[in-house]
Formats: C-alpha cells, structure tokens, sequence
C-alpha cells in the first residue's frame, strides 16, 4: 500500500553505483583488481564543493540513510530521523552522502557479489576489511564525486569509529568530525560478544566454510542467533524491563497450565533473529565484526590517542548515551580527554537515554536539537 511522504523526507530515492577499475589495496595486503561501491545522495552539492557530508554506517547499515526506494516502502532508510529538508542534517543546504562499504552484502563488492575470476559468489574468499581501508574507499568515491572536502564526517558506533579514522588519516579533508556511541577501539568484552555471535555462525551446518551461497545454502540459524546475542547487548536493562517486563507472548502462569511458556522478549528476540537472517549476510556478519574487533585508532602511535589525534584538524562532537553499555560514555570521555590534551575544539555531551547502544538512532528531543544545534555550524552559512 502507497504511503504519503512526509514533508521532511528526501523523498524517493535511487541508489547509485561507482566502478573503480584501478586496483584496491586492503591494510591485509590482499587486493581486488576492481571493485564497486553503491551509494546514495540526497540534496544538491554547491558550485564551491563546500557543503559535502558523509555519513558512515555501522555494522548492520547500508547506504540507505534516508528517504524511500519506493512509495510502497514500510520504513525509510536507517537515520531518516536526521537527515532532510529542515532535520539535523538539513538536505536544504547540504550534500549528503552515503555509501555501502566494502565487504558488505547491499551492492557494493562484498562475499555476495561476484569474484570475477572465479564467476562465483566471493563467499569466504573476500578479503578481511579494516576501517582504513573504508576510509580509503569513501576517499575514492570523494574523487569520483568531485568533492573536495567534507564539510563533515558523520557517524555512531561503527561508523563512528570511521569518522574518526577519517579525521585522522585525511586532517585536510574533514573540516567537522562527529562520532557517536564510538570508541577509540574496542574492550576484551566487546571482542568476547563479537566471537560468540561469530561462533554462533561458523557454527551452523549450512556455514559450509562460507562458501554457502555456491551451494545453494543460507546459514539462517547462525545468523539469527547471532543477531539475537547483538540485539541484546545493543538495549539496556531498563529499556528492556519497561518494553517487555515479565510478560507472556504465549501460555499463562494459571496452575495446571502446561503449554510452553513465551516471554515477550523471547518472542520479540527471536522475530528480530528471523528477519535478520535472511536479510543479512553471513560472510559480511563475520567481516564486519571482524573489522571492528581490528580497529584501533592508535595502534599506529605507540597506543598513544593523543598522539593520534594530533594531526587532526576538525572540529569534534563526540556524544555518548546514558544507558550504553556495550560502548559506555566513558569510551567517549576518553576520547574527549585525548582531543582536549592535543588541543583539538570538541564538543561532548552524553545524552540521557533507556535507548542503549541503539540511542544514537532513535527519537530523544536533547540528542535531536543537540545535533540540530550543532550542525548549523557545518557547511556555508
């Protein structure tokens, strides 16, 4: 059914695709003769190229940052609370950018594509990226774009984490810097959850050492599992407690009542597992997750974030949720610490939320006009 399109959408939108031809160097030393990444703009990019942001998605987003692919679409891209005409990101005046990163399963080459010398899925074969080589990868489509410099580098959690590589590794590209629920790498805890949500998946008997697809298979029940384990981990306690408290989905606890017994959670748990795995793919679960156990934001500076920072030429907001726990505020005061010492002017505000890890995605009125507020200072005034 055809809905109405709100007034502060971007309205319909087609994503598009860029082939590099010339050869792509992972920090692995692995290399794809060619490669494509598809991506999505939203707004016009000015006569000067100043007014160009890129917005970095996490584990399981995609370019799709906003707006509808069609008027029969339920739900507009990922972070259409933020970006559009008269919203945070403000589509009115400027360019938006999103792409789908290397190794993901949304368009862009990833184990579901097709390796052309073996006219084959990629499957496990594709190589293992970091966030640099992301970074390097949006570099590319910058040139590709015309763009010359953002105006700002956007993103939470993972994408977060992007953001900051950017702001490290091309100083003279970002003039903003925003990093949301991110970390400068991430806690023995957080790679403990990582590999057991990846074990779940190498785990299943239809994994078949990744090569799944060439065998006409889907390792759907590793996946939904290990969706499941990271769901859990991205909401908090009291999120939780106040959706779904101790209430039963099926059965009753009335005496004599034998039928199985379905919380609410269980069932909400186990819908988000099923849908998730046939809509994401393994391979790139494992490759994602990977990736962000690999990043370190100072691994090239002795362990030293100030050290790293200090190149940086960027204005910082770096924002952190309440009720985070998988990247807890401290992660993000940690950061601040260290662009204050090298510095750097950063903004940091830790916004109060039931929303956990998933609060940098959701509606909150302080987190909404902070970022709203913020921005203002982004692009041509």
């Amino acid at each position: 059914m055809a809905v109405n399109l709100p007034d502060d959408s971007v309205g319909l939108v087609t994503p598009q695709v860029a082939h590099f031809d010339e050869p792509f160097s992972f920090s692995s030393g692995a290399v794809l003769r060619s490669h494509e990444l598809v991506y999505e703009t939203y707004g016009q990019l000015n006569n000067a190229g100043d007014n160009a942001v890129l917005i970095c998605h996490a584990l399981s987003g995609s370019h799709h940052a906003a707006g509808y692919h069609t008027k029969d679409d339920r739900r507009p891209g990922w972070w259409d609370l933020a970006i559009g005409p008269g919203k945070p990101i403000d589509t009115d005046r400027l360019f938006v950018v999103c792409s789908n990163n290397l190794g993901c399963c949304d368009g862009s080459s990833g184990p579901n594509t097709i390796n052309p010398e073996t006219n084959q899925p990629w499957g496990g074969a594709f190589p293992q990226p970091q966030v640099k080589d992301w970074v390097r990868s949006q570099k590319q489509l910058a040139d590709h774009l015309n763009i010359p410099r953002w105006a700002a580098v956007i993103g939470g959690s993972l994408g977060g984490m992007q953001a900051l590589q950017w702001a490290v590794d091309f100083p003279d590209w970002v003039e903003h810097c925003i990093a949301l629920a991110a970390a400068p790498g991430l806690t023995a805890q957080n790679i403990a959850f990582n590999e057991i949500a990846r074990h779940a998946i190498l785990s299943d008997p239809d994994w078949c050492q990744g090569d799944y697809l060439a065998q006409g298979k889907l390792p759907t029940r590793g996946v939904a599992l290990a969706r499941m384990v990271g769901h859990l981990t991205y909401m908090s306690a009291d999120g939780m407690s106040d959706r779904f408290g101790r209430d039963l989905r099926e059965g009753s606890f009335a005496p004599g009542d034998n039928s199985e017994w379905v919380f609410q959670v269980e069932s909400y748990l186990r819908h988000q597992g099923a849908r998730f795995s046939t809509q994401f793919d393994a391979n790139t679960y494992v490759l994602m997750t990977r990736a962000l156990d690999l990043f370190d934001l100072a691994a090239e500076y002795r362990s030293d974030l100030i050290a790293a920072l200090s190149a940086a030429k960027a204005d910082f907001l770096i924002a952190s949720f309440s009720s985070d726990w998988r990247f807890p505020p401290q992660r993000s005061i940690e950061i601040r610490d260290a662009l204050l010492a090298a510095g750097k002017p950063v903004t940091y505000a830790n916004i109060d939320t039931d929303n956990g890890h998933d609060g940098f995605l959701l509606p909150n009125p302080s987190y909404e006009a902070l970022l709203s507020a913020w921005m203002c200072r982004v692009g041509p005034s």
